[in-house]
C-alpha cells in the first residue's frame, strides 16, 4: 500500500512534501533553540551558584563544645546517600562545618531527616542548600513557597511544544484534508483505519527525518549565537561571567527526539481523525469547501457591510479556516502586543528613571565608593581622598538611626495648618500622648565637608551642633513626582530630644539651625522623618550617641563638566588610592554606571524581542503553510467563483482582503490594549503623556508592524499566485486519484 498510495501520491505532489518538510524544519529550528537556550541558562546559573555559594548540597555545622568533627565525619559517610563529606574551613565562632553532597538528590531532605534524628543534632545544625537544589527541582516538602523559576522555564518550553504541535498539526491536516476524495475511494476498495494510519505516519517519518535534522543542527547554531550576542552586550558589566556555550549528546537527543515526538503526534491526531471517517463522508468531503455549512451571519458581517460580496466570501474563507488558523492569530497577536507593551515600558521606565535618578543626581557625584567593613574610626585613613588630583569636592560620611520625639508645638505653622503631621503621613506617623515619634536618621559626615555644608545653608559654621532637614512632603497638595514641601518644625528649634526607635530617651541634640535643602549627595530620604546631619566631631564627643551601621560612603565630584574619560581616571586615582587603606571596597562611577544601565536595558530589550520575533515567526510559518497548503481546495473553490461570473481581479481581491484581516487584527487589538495600558501607567506615575508621546517608540513599533504585515502579505500573494495560475475550469470534473 505504500508503494502504490503514498509513494506515488508524494512523486505526483511535490508541494505537498514541501509544505511537510517546512513544518518539520521549523518544527526542529525551533525546539532546539529553546532547548539549547534552557540548558545553557540552566548550567550558567549552577555553575554561578557554585562560584558564589560552594558545590555542597548540605552542611552539619558542629560547635566547638560539640563531639569531634572526625567522628561526626566518620559517622556521615556510613550513611547510604552521602556520597561525600569533608571538613570545610572553619567558622570565626570556631564551628567545624561538614559538607556534603548525596548520590541521589530527590532523597536529600529525607536523608538530612534521618541525619538529625539518628545523630540527634539540632534542627539548626544541619542547613540544605537550598538555592542549588533548587536548580535541579528539588524542594523542601515543608516548604510552603517553593522556588518557581525552573518549572516556570520548563513550562514555557512545554508551551512552545504544545504551539508547534498545533502549528505542524495544521500542516498535516492541510495536506490530508486535501485527500480525504482519495481516502474515501481507497475506504471503500477495503483499507481499513489503521492500514491508513500506517501510511500517513510513514509519509510523515519519510519527509521530516531530514528536515528534523537540520532543524536541529540550526536551532543549536541559533542558540551559540543567541548567547554569542548576550555575552556581548554584557561584555562591561563588572563582576560577570561570560556565558559559554555548552552542548551535551542528550541536548541533542532531547531535541530531536522533542521534535521527532512533536512531528509524530501532530501527524496522528488529524489521520487518526480521517481514518475514522465513512467513505461516503470523505467522498463528499473531498470534493472542497461547502457553501451551505458556512452559517451566515446577519448583515454579512464587518466584512460585508465595508467590501459587500468579496467582503462576505472572504469572511467564509476565514470562518471555515479558523481552526487551522488559530496559532498564527494567536501567536501574532501575543507577538505584536508583547514587543509593543515591552518598548513603552522601557521607554515610561527609562524616562522615570532619567528623571528621579541620572539627572536628579548627576550634579551630585562623579564618583562613590562603598567600604562595607569600615566605620567612622576610619575617616581619617580616607583623608588623603579628598587632595587627589582633580577632586572638586570630597565627602566620607556614614550613617545611624535613631528617632525624637516631636512636641505637637514643635510642628511648623503650615504643617500645623493641614491637621499636623497624622494628616500627611497617615499610618506611617507614630502618635504619643502629646505629640509623635518621628524617625530621624543621622548622617555622620566628616568634619571639613559638614563645615562646607554650614556655609551652603547660610548657617554658620561650628562643629558643636547639628543640621535639621526642615522639610516634610504635602501629599495633600502634591504627588510623587511633583513633591511640595512644608517646614516640618517651627524655625527657631535649637535642640531635639532623640531617642531610640523603641522611644527610650537618649539626649538632647543641639541644632545650628534647620535647612529645606540636603548636601549634594547621591541619597534618598524618607518623607516623613526629621533627617539630621552630624558632623564626626560631634558624634565622638556625644556619649550617648547611636551607634552607626556597618559601611562607610566616598562621593567624589569631579571638575565641571567632566567627561567620561575624565570619571574613568578620577575612579583609577580613588581606587588606587583606597587600595592603600587595605579596605574592602566598591568604586562606580556617574557615567559609566548610565552607560552600563543602558546597555542592560538594550540587552532585555533584545532578549525579549528575540522572543516576540520567535513568536512572530511560528505565527507566520502557520500563515505561510496555510495558504500554500490548502491550493488544491482553493483552486476548487475559486473555479466556482469564476463559474458564477467573477473576475480574476475581483477573486485576487478576495485574497488583499484575507490578508488584511490575519495582519491588521492583531495590530487593532494590540494599539487598543496597549493604549489602555500606556494611559493607566502615565496616571499611576504621575508623568507628563507629553514626554511619553515625544519619546514613544513609535518607529520600532512600526516596523515590526510592518514586518507582520508584510509577511502576511507575501504569504497570500505566493497563494494567489499558486491558486489562480492556469486554467481553473477542469478542476469542477475532476474525481481522480491524484
Amino acid at each position: 500500500m505504500w508503494k502504490e498510495f503514498s509513494r506515488s501520491y508524494l512523486a505526483r505532489n511535490p508541494a505537498a512534501g514541501r509544505t511537510v518538510a517546512a513544518a518539520a524544519l521549523a518544527a526542529a529550528f525551533f525546539l532546539s533553540l529553546v532547548i539549547g537556550l534552557f540548558y545553557n541558562l540552566w548550567v550558567y546559573e549552577v555553575e554561578r551558584i557554585i562560584r558564589e555559594e560552594g558545590g555542597w548540597q548540605a552542611r552539619v555545622t558542629v560547635p566547638a563544645d560539640g563531639p569531634a568533627p572526625e567522628e561526626l565525619l566518620k559517622a556521615l559517610t556510613d550513611f547510604a546517600n552521602v556520597e561525600s563529606a569533608a571538613l570545610a574551613d572553619p567558622t570565626a565562632e570556631g564551628e567545624a562545618v561538614i559538607e556534603l553532597t548525596f548520590r541521589r538528590r530527590g532523597r536529600i531532605y529525607a536523608d538530612l531527616a534521618l541525619i538529625r534524628q539518628t545523630l540527634d543534632l539540632p534542627e539548626e545544625a544541619v542547613q540544605a542548600h537550598e538555592l542549588l537544589l533548587s536548580r535541579y527541582l528539588v524542594s523542601d516538602p515543608q516548604d510552603p513557597d517553593p522556588p518557581l523559576l525552573l518549572p516556570f522555564l520548563l513550562a514555557v518550553v512545554g508551551a512552545v511544544a504544545l504551539a508547534l504541535v498545533l502549528l505542524i498539526r495544521n500542516a498535516f491536516a492541510i495536506t490530508m484534508q486535501s485527500r480525504l476524495h482519495q481516502f474515501g475511494i481507497l475506504s471503500s476498495v477495503g483499507a481499513t483505519p489503521r492500514q491508513l494510519r500506517v501510511c500517513l505516519l510513514q509519509e510523515a517519518a519519510v519527509l521530516a527525518l531530514i528536515p528534523l535534522a537540520a532543524g536541529t543542527a540550526l536551532g543549536l547554531a541559533g542558540c551559540a549565537g543567541v548567547l554569542a550576542a548576550v555575552n556581548a552586550a554584557a561584555a562591561d558589566l563588572a563582576g560577570r561571567q561570560d556565558a559559554v556555550f555548552r552542548l551535551h549528546p542528550l541536548v541533542v537527543a532531547g531535541a530531536l527526539g522533542a521534535a521527532l515526538v512533536t512531528v509524530l503526534v501532530s501527524a496522528w491526531l488529524p489521520a487518526f481523525r480521517l481514518s475514522r471517517m465513512p467513505p461516503l463522508q470523505a467522498l463528499q468531503d473531498g470534493a472542497g469547501p461547502q457553501a451551505d455549512r458556512v452559517r451566515r451571519r446577519r448583515g454579512g458581517g464587518l466584512l460585508g457591510l465595508v467590501f459587500g460580496v468579496r467582503g462576505e466570501l472572504a469572511g467564509c474563507a476565514l470562518r471555515q479556516s479558523r481552526r487551522a488558523l488559530r496559532v498564527a492569530n494567536l501567536s501574532l497577536l501575543l507577538s505584536f502586543l508583547g514587543f509593543t507593551a515591552m518598548l513603552c515600558f522601557f521607554t515610561l521606565s527609562g524616562i522615570s528613571t532619567r528623571y528621579t535618578y541620572f539627572e536628579r543626581y548627576q550634579d551630585a557625584w562623579d564618583v562613590m565608593a562603598r567600604l562595607p567593613d569600615a566605620s567612622a574610626e576610619d575617616f581619617a585613613r580616607l583623608e588623603p581622598l579628598q587632595t587627589l588630583t582633580g577632586v572638586r569636592s570630597a565627602t566620607v560620611y556614614t550613617r545611624a538611626d535613631a528617632a525624637c520625639r516631636l512636641d505637637a508645638d514643635d510642628q511648623s505653622p503650615a504643617l500645623q495648618q493641614l491637621g499636623g503631621l497624622g494628616a500627611v503621613a497617615g499610618d506611617t506617623a507614630a502618635p504619643l500622648e502629646e505629640g509623635w515619634l518621628v524617625n530621624a536618621p543621622i548622617l555622620v559626615m566628616d568634619d571639613a565637608s559638614f563645615l562646607a555644608y554650614c556655609e551652603e545653608a547660610g548657617l554658620t559654621p561650628s562643629l558643636d551642633g547639628a543640621i535639621l532637614l526642615n522639610r516634610v512632603w504635602d501629599s495633600l497638595h502634591s504627588n510623587f513626582r511633583d513633591r511640595l514641601y512644608l517646614p516640618f518644625v517651627r524655625r527657631d528649634l535649637t535642640a531635639l530630644t532623640l531617642t531610640g526607635p523603641d522611644g527610650a530617651v537618649l539626649g538632647e541634640l543641639p541644632l545650628l539651625g534647620c535647612t529645606d535643602t540636603p548636601p549634594a549627595l547621591r541619597e534618598e530620604y524618607d518623607q516623613y522623618a526629621l533627617v539630621q546631619f552630624w558632623p564626626l566631631s560631634l558624634w565622638q564627643s556625644l556619649p550617648w550617641a547611636p551607634a552607626a551601621e556597618p559601611g562607610v560612603t566616598v562621593r567624589l565630584l569631579g571638575p565641571e563638566g567632566i567627561t567620561a574619560a575624565g570619571c574613568e581616571a578620577l575612579q583609577a586615582a580613588a581606587a588606587g588610592q583606597l587600595d592603600l587603606t587595605g579596605l574592602a571596597y566598591t568604586i562606580e562611577n556617574r557615567i559609566a554606571e548610565r552607560a552600563a544601565n543602558d546597555r542592560m536595558i538594550a540587552g532585555a530589550q533584545a532578549i525579549l524581542g528575540a522572543f516576540c520575533l520567535l513568536l512572530a515567526a511560528i505565527g507566520l510559518a502557520n500563515v505561510f503553510l496555510n495558504t500554500l497548503g490548502f491550493v488544491g481546495q482553493r483552486r476548487r473553490e475559486f473555479a466556482r467563483y469564476l463559474a458564477l461570473g467573477m473576475t480574476p481581479g475581483e477573486l485576487r481581491s478576495l485574497f488583499w482582503i484575507e490578508a488584511a484581516v490575519i495582519a491588521g487584527r492583531p495590530l487593532v487589538i494590540t494599539l487598543l490594549l496597549t493604549g489602555g495600558m500606556v494611559a493607566f501607567m502615565l496616571r499611576a506615575s504621575y508623568l507628563d503623556p507629553a514626554v511619553f508621546l515625544a519619546e514613544a517608540p513609535v518607529g520600532p513599533v512600526a516596523l515590526f508592524a510592518g514586518l507582520i504585515a508584510g509577511a502576511v502579505a507575501l504569504a497570500y500573494a505566493l497563494g494567489a499566485r499558486r491558486v489562480l495560475a492556469g486554467d481553473l475550469t477542469h478542476l469542477l470534473k475532476d474525481d481522480s486519484l491524484r
